[in-house]
């Protein structure tokens, strides 16, 4: 599935709240979120700038799949419905 083009930091920090990331520190320009999810801590580094770059928002979205136990195009349609 192809990956949206026009998510920032900020949006896709606020579409991982459904998947209890919630944010725990801001340091410079980026975000670190932390779930408890699965009863261990698991931590996302996000940059909170305008437009992310393909290729980080599709490493982050393939950490918080593996991390969660679903498809990376499955928690993309969760996410933006796409």
């Amino acid at each position: 599935m192809k990956l949206p083009r026009d998510v920032s930091g900020a949006q896709l920090a606020r579409a991982l709240r459904s998947y209890g990331y919630e944010t725990t520190r801001q340091t410079g320009s980026h975000l670190r979120l932390t779930s408890s999810l699965r009863g261990e801590d698991h931590h996302v580094t996000i940059p909170a700038h305008r437009t992310l770059v393909v290729g980080t928002l599709a490493a982050i979205l393939r950490d918080v799949a593996a991390y969660v136990g679903v498809d990376r195009d499955e928690l993309v349609r969760e996410l933006f419905g796409r």
